[in-house]
C-alpha cells in the first residue's frame, strides 16, 4: 500500500512528491496546516478541520484555493489510493513560491501538499496505564491558535521530553497552562473538567471540543479557564485530548503521581464515550 501525496493538483506517490526551494513554506513558515485521521476509512470530523483550516488562512491571509467540497473530494481520493486501514491525512498550505523576501505579492499562487499516511494508534497498553508528562516555559508566539507551520516551540517542547523520556511536554506560560506540545490539556478536580479557554495562547483542538461535548452530555461540570501549576499537581484527573492521542490519561507529572497513578474515573468514562462515538 503507498504512501500518497497530492501536489498542487496532481496525485503522485510520495517520494516523488517536490516542492520548490523557494516556497515560503520552506523560506519562512509561511503556511498552514491541519491533521486529519480516519476512523472505519474514513476521516474524522473533517467539517471541523476544513473550517479551521478556513479561520487559519484567513488569519494569515493566505489564498484558500479548494472550497470544503474540493478538499474533501481530494482527501477521500488520497484514502482511496493510499488503501490503508486507517489513515493520516495531512493539508499544508502555503503562501507560494517567490524570490526570498519577507514582504510578500498579494497575488503569489498557493503551494497545496496532501498527504496520506498509514495511522499507527497508541497501543492499548499505553491508553490503560496513562503517560507520563513534564512541565516547561511555553515560548511560542503570540497566535496559538493558528495552526501555523512555525512549528519550532513545539519541536524544542516535544525533544525536551523525548529527551526526560515522558510522552509530553506540558506548557506554561505565566505560571498557567496552556496546552500540550502536540495535545490539549485538561484537569479534573471535584468532579469537574477544566481546560485552558479558546483565544491566542492555545489551538483549539476538534478532539477538545468534542469531548468537551461529550462531558457536557454525560451532566459533568466544565470550565474553560486558566489552571495553574500547582492545580496541575493537585489534580484529581488529568489527561490529554487530540487527532492521535484521542482521550490519554496522565498519571504523572515532574515526577509528582497523580492522585492514586492510574487513569480516573472521569478520564476513563470520556475516553469510553469517545470510543463510541467513533467506533
Amino acid at each position: 500500500m503507498p504512501d500518497v501525496a497530492f501536489v498542487n493538483g496532481a496525485f503522485v506517490s510520495l517520494a516523488d512528491a517536490k516542492v520548490s526551494i523557494d516556497d515560503r513554506g520552506f523560506q519562512f513558515g509561511d503556511g498552514i496546516y491541519e491533521v486529519i485521521r480516519t476512523y472505519g476509512g474514513r476521516p474524522f470530523e473533517l467539517e471541523a478541520h476544513l473550517a479551521r483550516l478556513d479561520r487559519s488562512a484567513a488569519a494569515l491571509d493566505l489564498i484558500q484555493p479548494y472550497s470544503p467540497a474540493e478538499w474533501t473530494n481530494h482527501i477521500l481520493e488520497g484514502i482511496r489510493r493510499a488503501a490503508y486501514p486507517e489513515a493520516k491525512i495531512y493539508i499544508q498550505l502555503t503562501r507560494g513560491v517567490a524570490p526570498r523576501d519577507h514582504a510578500y505579492e498579494a497575488d503569489l499562487t498557493p503551494t497545496v501538499v496532501l498527504t496520506v499516511r498509514e495511522l499507527h494508534s497508541l497501543s492499548r497498553s499505553v491508553q490503560a496505564a496513562g503517560v507520563e508528562a513534564m512541565t516547561i516555559e511555553d515560548i511560542r508566539w503570540g497566535r496559538c491558535d493558528i495552526k501555523s507551520l512555525s512549528l519550532l516551540g513545539n519541536v524544542l517542547a516535544r525533544q525536551q521530553a523525548k529527551r526526560a523520556q515522558v510522552f509530553e511536554a506540558i506548557l506554561l506560560k505565566e505560571g498557567s497552562i496552556t496546552e500540550g506540545a502536540v495535545s490539549n490539556v485538561m484537569v479534573v478536580r471535584g468532579g469537574t473538567v477544566m481546560t485552558a479557554p479558546e483565544g491566542p495562547r492555545i489551538l483549539s483542538g476538534v478532539t477538545r471540543a468534542v469531548v468537551l461535548g461529550l462531558a457536557r452530555k454525560e451532566g459533568l461540570p466544565v470550565q474553560e479557564r486558566c489552571i495553574a501549576q500547582a492545580d496541575l499537581y493537585g489534580a484529581d484527573e488529568v489527561f490529554l485530548t487530540g487527532t492521535t492521542v484521542e482521550v490519554l490519561a496522565v498519571v504523572r507529572v515532574d515526577g509528582k503521581v497523580i492522585k492514586d497513578g492510574r487513569p480516573g474515573p472521569i478520564t476513563q468514562r470520556l475516553a469510553a464515550g469517545f470510543t463510541g462515538l467513533v467506533g
